[in-house]
């Protein structure tokens, strides 16, 4: 069952979660402003490219804070208008909660939080995930320069990850990349595509595939992992 958490215990949970993390990791927070505790564990997490998602509705970052973020490859960032939630989750646990991101809210303030467990909570985990993402599909992604990125930003020929970037688009939150999803369906990966493409799901432009709206809200997402891109879908998605 759910966890109530004071301050120091939301701050040990939290720092727990990230390191926790081995497929995703979302952060939502309404200032985009990092402790360096914070900073040394998304560092550890980039290196073993873990997909990382920071949803933000004000920034207090530094340049050399902006250029530090530039250098992690798999951490992107979306800005949330009017944002005031505050939620972290990775693929087993969710921490919602008062506490921000920077690092006076942890020190100075007196917060609460509730833990969730995937296993133990499992409805209300689900819940929170999709919350979760619905603000990102809502949100503008941007650069780390802080440049607003195209809406067709997805542009690309699918590259199937192998290892463990598979495993965590299976084993993560259900989801399955589009050449898994075909297997599951009985066609080619090719077949994939062009079902995906007739329900309006991606979008073929040129030899590019490009996620779409409707792909979105069907739970699709676009990825970056170590030998190119790729798209999951989730499990049950009918094509």
């Amino acid at each position: 069952m759910p966890k109530f958490l004071n301050t120091s215990a939301t701050t040990y949970y939290l720092e727990e979660l990230i390191k926790g993390a081995r497929e995703r990791l979302i952060l939502i927070s309404p200032f985009l402003k990092l402790n360096d505790r914070i900073r040394e564990l998304l560092e550890d997490k980039n290196r073993m490219k873990i997909d990382i998602r920071i949803v933000y509705g004000k920034s207090e970052l530094h340049p050399d804070e902006i250029n530090w973020l530039k250098n992690l490859d798999f951490v992107r960032t979306s800005f949330c208008k009017n944002l005031h939630a505050k939620c972290y989750m990775n693929e087993e646990a969710c921490i919602i909660t008062s506490l921000n991101l920077y690092e006076f809210s942890q020190v100075n303030n007196n917060e609460m939080g509730i833990y969730l467990s995937r296993e133990e909570d499992g409805q209300v985990f689900r819940d929170a995930y999709d919350e979760a993402q619905r603000l990102i599909r809502v949100s503008d992604e941007v650069r780390i320069a802080l440049e607003k990125v195209p809406q067709k930003a997805g542009a690309v020929d699918e590259v199937e990850p192998s290892g463990d970037e598979a495993e965590a688009g299976a084993a993560g939150f259900e989801k399955l990349t589009t050449a898994k999803l075909a297997t599951r369906v009985g066609i080619t990966t090719a077949e994939a595509f062009e079902r995906l493409v007739t329900h309006g799901l991606l979008e073929l432009k040129g030899t590019h595939h490009y996620l779409t709206e409707k792909g979105k809200e069907a739970g699709g997402s676009f990825h970056r992992g170590g030998r190119g891109f790729y798209f999951l879908w989730p499990e049950a998605l009918v094509i």
